[in-house]
């Protein structure tokens, strides 16, 4: 993971300092922004392979960068920084596009395992991207025509793109049609190497995806939920 580069936007002088001492001495090559309108900027011209992003923040707030950034990038990690404890506040951060949260104040040992996990599982999703692109045959259900080879979809005359994500999950779902499937299994199979984040990071691709393929997201007939489980696939 040496010379992976970290995004750190953090307003406050003396935990931007810490940051980038701790991870500069651990071999990550470090950029930093103070504001918003900054780490929107750095995360342009750098391409970080993570971003720790302060919640609070002048200008842009940590919510307003996560949104834009996740208009364009679905795979960068996001680590959220706050004061804040509150799980509302966790929730909006979640439901933005945000991978991790941990609230200030934090241990060393405890950032540093979630920043090499999140990089673990990046790379571990390269891999599955790679995987599912030589896995290229196209798959249906229902009305829809799933293209693994360029990541699209097509229900009725209509085509959509999906994410290697997306792709990817749809794969393992249709491949275990009628199976209950456990949020942590998913998030094991589809995320990699035991990934520890929270199943509401699935719960959110699983409703993105409903929004793409489901005739009424809200009454759906191909992913499947099971009560306090996780999801089924019927096709």
């Amino acid at each position: 993971m040496a010379h992976q580069l970290i995004l750190i936007a953090e307003d406050d002088t003396t935990i931007l300092r810490g940051l980038t001492d701790l991870l500069s001495s651990e071999g990550f090559l470090v950029v930093t922004a103070r504001n918003g309108n900054e780490a929107l900027a750095a995360y342009g011209k750098k391409k970080p392979d993570l971003i720790v992003l302060d919640l609070m923040m002048p200008e842009k707030s940590g919510y307003d960068v996560c949104r834009e950034i996740r208009k364009e990038d679905e795979a960068t990690p996001i680590l959220m920084l706050t004061a804040k404890g509150e799980e509302m506040d966790k929730v909006i951060g979640l439901e933005l596009g945000a991978d991790d949260y941990i609230v200030k104040p934090f241990g060393i040992k405890e950032l540093m395992a979630r920043v090499r996990a999140h990089l673990r599982r990046v790379n571990q999703a390269g891999k599955q991207t790679k995987s599912a692109k030589k896995n290229d045959k196209p798959f249906s259900f229902g009305e829809i025509t799933v293209d693994p080879k360029t990541f699209t979809f097509k229900k009725g005359k209509n085509e959509q793109k999906l994410s290697a994500r997306e792709i990817f999950l749809l794969q393992y779902m249709y491949n275990h049609t009628s199976e209950i499937l456990d949020r942590n299994v998913l998030l094991d199979e589809v995320w990699g190497i035991q990934y520890g984040g929270t199943t509401r990071t699935l719960d959110q691709h699983i409703a993105k995806l409903r929004q793409k393929i489901e005739d009424d997201p809200a009454k759906p007939r191909h992913i499947l939920t099971v009560h306090t489980v996780g999801y089924k696939f019927e096709k």
